[in-house]
């Protein structure tokens, strides 16, 4: 079994529930236990959601071939620390709280020990 490739396809997997999921007006809110939002931020929602949805894709397309795919995992490590450096700011700020955040706090990092310890290397 190839690890990369299965974190690569359960990445691509949870980006694209993400966007399925950030694509319905009040539904992120209401499943992570937020406050309503304004009816503008579901218009920022849709287009993160298309942004997700389009990682996840790339990373199920990197999946089957991660040789040649670097570009689209060494751009999922920096969506990655950039999504857990969020989370532990606005954890610290608290504006958001552990329940809420759940996985957010720790799978991350997960994920980028994973992804770079097993990035393909040119082979010289």
């Amino acid at each position: 079994m190839n690890v990369l490739k299965v974190v690569l396809r359960v990445i691509g997997v949870v980006q694209l529930v993400l966007g399925a999921v950030l694509l319905v007006p009040g539904l992120f809110e209401s499943v992570a236990g937020l406050d309503p939002a304004p009816e503008w931020v579901s218009w920022m929602f849709a287009m993160f959601a298309a942004r997700s949805i389009g990682f996840g894709y790339g990373m199920l397309v990197a999946a089957n071939n991660p040789e040649g795919n670097v570009a689209w995992i060494k751009a999922m490590i920096g969506v990655q620390a950039i999504d857990w450096i969020a989370t532990i700011a606005y954890l610290a700020t608290g504006a958001v709280t552990l329940s809420q955040v759940t996985t957010a706090v720790f799978l991350p990092l997960v994920f980028i020990f994973i992804l770079a310890r097993r990035l393909p290397r040119p082979v010289s």
